[in-house]
Protein backbone atom coordinates (compact mmCIF):
# COMPACT_ATOMS: atom_id res chain seq x y z
CA UNK A 1 0.00 0.00 0.00
CA UNK A 2 1.32 3.42 -0.93
CA UNK A 3 1.44 6.20 1.56
CA UNK A 4 0.03 9.62 0.78
CA UNK A 5 2.63 12.19 -0.13
CA UNK A 6 3.28 14.58 2.76
CA UNK A 7 1.80 18.00 2.27
CA UNK A 8 4.22 20.93 2.58
CA UNK A 9 3.74 22.90 5.78
CA UNK A 10 1.69 26.02 5.19
CA UNK A 11 1.03 28.98 7.44
CA UNK A 12 -2.16 30.99 7.57
CA UNK A 13 -2.93 34.47 8.83
CA UNK A 14 -5.01 34.89 11.98
CA UNK A 15 -7.66 36.62 9.85
CA UNK A 16 -7.97 33.63 7.53
CA UNK A 17 -8.25 31.27 10.48
CA UNK A 18 -10.95 33.48 12.02
CA UNK A 19 -12.95 33.38 8.77
CA UNK A 20 -12.73 29.59 8.62
CA UNK A 21 -13.80 29.31 12.27
CA UNK A 22 -16.75 31.62 11.60
CA UNK A 23 -17.85 29.47 8.65
CA UNK A 24 -17.78 26.41 10.90
CA UNK A 25 -19.67 28.15 13.70
CA UNK A 26 -22.50 29.28 11.42
CA UNK A 27 -23.48 25.65 11.08
CA UNK A 28 -24.54 25.59 7.44
CA UNK A 29 -21.48 23.45 6.56
CA UNK A 30 -19.65 20.79 8.51
CA UNK A 31 -16.01 21.13 9.55
CA UNK A 32 -15.14 18.45 7.01
CA UNK A 33 -16.91 20.29 4.21
CA UNK A 34 -15.26 23.62 5.08
CA UNK A 35 -11.86 21.90 5.17
CA UNK A 36 -12.49 20.27 1.80
CA UNK A 37 -13.76 23.51 0.22
CA UNK A 38 -10.61 25.41 1.24
CA UNK A 39 -8.13 22.53 0.70
CA UNK A 40 -7.30 22.32 4.40
CA UNK A 41 -6.88 19.33 6.68
CA UNK A 42 -9.86 18.56 8.84
CA UNK A 43 -7.58 18.28 11.87
CA UNK A 44 -6.24 21.81 11.38
CA UNK A 45 -9.74 23.27 11.09
CA UNK A 46 -10.90 21.39 14.19
CA UNK A 47 -7.85 22.70 16.10
CA UNK A 48 -8.63 26.27 15.01
CA UNK A 49 -12.24 25.93 16.12
CA UNK A 50 -11.18 24.42 19.47
CA UNK A 51 -8.62 27.20 20.06
CA UNK A 52 -11.22 29.85 19.22
CA UNK A 53 -13.54 28.29 21.80
CA UNK A 54 -10.76 28.39 24.42
CA UNK A 55 -9.94 32.02 23.58
CA UNK A 56 -13.64 32.93 23.89
CA UNK A 57 -13.87 31.22 27.29
CA UNK A 58 -16.29 28.57 26.02
CA UNK A 59 -13.86 25.74 26.72
CA UNK A 60 -11.09 24.99 29.20
CA UNK A 61 -7.47 25.19 28.10
CA UNK A 62 -4.63 27.60 27.41
CA UNK A 63 -5.56 30.71 25.47
CA UNK A 64 -3.45 31.77 22.50
CA UNK A 65 -1.70 34.46 24.54
CA UNK A 66 -0.97 31.95 27.32
CA UNK A 67 0.46 29.53 24.75
CA UNK A 68 2.71 32.27 23.35
CA UNK A 69 3.87 33.22 26.84
CA UNK A 70 4.57 29.58 27.72
CA UNK A 71 6.60 29.10 24.53
CA UNK A 72 8.61 32.28 25.26
CA UNK A 73 9.28 31.16 28.83
CA UNK A 74 10.39 27.73 27.65
CA UNK A 75 12.79 29.34 25.13
CA UNK A 76 14.19 31.60 27.84
CA UNK A 77 14.52 28.68 30.26
CA UNK A 78 16.41 26.64 27.64
CA UNK A 79 18.77 29.58 26.95
CA UNK A 80 19.41 30.11 30.66
CA UNK A 81 20.16 26.41 31.17
CA UNK A 82 22.66 26.59 28.31
CA UNK A 83 24.26 29.67 29.89
CA UNK A 84 24.58 27.88 33.25
CA UNK A 85 26.09 24.85 31.53
CA UNK A 86 28.68 27.05 29.78
CA UNK A 87 29.55 28.75 33.07
CA UNK A 88 29.95 25.36 34.80
CA UNK A 89 32.34 24.20 32.07
CA UNK A 90 34.29 27.45 32.22
CA UNK A 91 34.56 27.18 36.01
CA UNK A 92 35.84 23.62 35.71
CA UNK A 93 38.35 24.66 33.03
CA UNK A 94 39.77 27.54 35.08
CA UNK A 95 39.84 25.42 38.23
CA UNK A 96 41.99 22.86 36.40
CA UNK A 97 44.38 25.59 35.19
CA UNK A 98 45.04 26.98 38.66
CA UNK A 99 46.19 23.61 40.05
Amino acid sequence: MGKKKARPRRSFTPGFKAEIVELCRRGDRSVGQVAKDFDLTETAVRDWVRQAQVDAGERDGLTSSEREELAALRRENRRLREDVDILKRATAFFAMETR
